[in-house]
C-alpha cells in the first residue's frame, strides 16, 4: 500500500551528489514530493530529507540504492508517525484588504501565524506546521485576496533516534577512519556501511 515516507540521508558534502540521488528516483519514475538539504549536527556532514508517496518495498529498495553512492554515509526511511516534522509557509496579501478586516489578528493567532513584513502595498505572513495546517490558512487568506504563497520542504527529526553522531562515533571507535585519499578506491564506497 502506498503511503508517505520520509527518507533521511546523511552524506559528505560533494558536488553532483544531489543529481545522482535524483537520478535514482527518476529512473524508477518516482515523484519527489519534498526535498530539503541542510547541514547536520556533525560538521561537514549534510542531511537530505526526501518525501515520497510509495510502497514500503519500493522505498526500502531506493534507500539501499542511495546507500551505494560513494558519498552517502547512511540512509533511513520513516513513516509520518515515526518522525516529528514541520514545513514553513509564507503568504502575501494586499495590506489594504487586511487593514480593513478587524478579525485578522484573531485568525492569525488561530493558525499560529505572524506578520513578518508589512508594507503599504502588501503584507507577508509566516506560519509553520503540517501541510493540512498551512493549507487551512491559504483558504482563510484567499478571502483577503491572496497574492502569493510558498511552502518550504519538510524538515524532520526521527523520534526514536539518538542521532547520527552516536552511530558515526561507534563506527569510528570500532574501525579508525583513514583519510579517503589514502584508501583504495574500491573500499571508499563501503566506509560507512552500518
Amino acid at each position: 500500500m502506498r503511503q508517505e515516507y520520509t527518507i533521511t540521508v546523511y552524506t559528505e558534502n560533494q558536488v553532483g551528489l544531489l543529481n545522482r540521488i535524483a537520478i535514482i528516483f527518476s529512473r524508477r519514475k518516482i515523484n519527489i514530493e519534498s526535498l530539503n538539504t541542510s547541514p547536520s549536527e556533525i560538521e561537514s556532514i549534510h542531511r537530505f530529507t526526501i518525501v515520497v508517496n510509495e510502497t514500503e518495498d519500493v522505498v526500502r529498495k531506493i534507500v539501499r540504492q542511495i546507500e551505494k553512492q560513494v558519498d552517502v554515509l547512511k540512509a533511513y526511511f520513516n513513516t509520518n508517525e515515526e518522525i516529528v516534522w514541520q514545513e514553513l509557509a509564507l503568504y502575501k496579501v494586499p495590506t489594504d484588504e487586511i487593514a480593513e478586516k478587524a478579525k485578522v489578528e484573531r485568525l492569525l493567532r488561530e493558525h499560529g501565524a505572524r506578520a513578518v513584513v508589512i508594507r503599504r502595498d502588501f503584507t507577508i505572513f509566516e506560519t509553520s506546521g503540517h501541510r493540512e495546517e498551512t493549507d487551512k490558512l491559504i483558504e482563510v487568506l484567499s478571502t483577503f485576496g491572496l497574492i502569493e504563497f510558498v511552502r518550504s520542504a519538510r524538515v524532520a527529526i526521527i523520534k526514536h533516534s539518538s542521532g547520527f553522531h552516536d552511530k558515526l562515533k561507534e563506527f569510528e571507535e570500532a574501525e579508525p577512519r583513514q583519510p579517503l585519499a589514502s584508501q583504495p578506491v574500491e573500499s571508499q564506497q563501503g566506509i560507512f556501511s552500518m
